[in-house]
């Protein structure tokens, strides 16, 4: 698959090392993926990059992964973006709450387990079965 067929998808979190690691997980699913260290850049970015999904950490400076979304939901062209919230500090019920106030449908909790990670993607972009197709085996 040539990577202008392949679906776009954004990575916004502050920690390096796990942006590296989903970025070659999800590229080696068959993903176009950008990587981004900050929400604020993220925001800069989006009209360029124009992705179908971002995955979202939802506590960073200076901008939270809250204040993203919240933001993206108020812009025209990126509104029907579809938003996965990742999260390793807030509690199920903090989050819940805090997603519902910014448009966010869809969270995964950290550690992420890569079929979880395709799954929630693949279901964030209508495939309903969200069942891994086309993808490396994950042991």
């Amino acid at each position: 698959m040539n990577k202008e067929s392949r679906i776009k998808i954004m990575i916004v979190d502050d920690d390096k090392e796990f942006l590296e690691e989903v970025q070659e997980m999800l590229t080696l699913s068959g993903y176009d993926i950008t990587v981004v260290p900050d929400g604020a850049l993220a925001l800069q970015m989006m009209p360029v990059v124009r992705p179908r999904i971002v995955l979202l950490d939802l506590k960073m400076t200076p901008k939270s992964g809250f204040q993203v979304a919240s933001e993206l939901r108020n812009t025209q062209h990126m509104k029907d973006t579809g938003i996965i919230a990742m999260t390793g500090f807030f509690t199920e019920k903090e989050h819940t709450f805090l997603m519902k106030l910014c448009g966010i449908r869809t969270c995964i909790l950290k550690p992420i387990k890569p079929l979880d990670l395709i799954a929630k993607i693949e279901f964030e972009l209508g495939e309903k079965s969200a069942t891994p197709r086309d993808t490396i085996s994950w042991n």
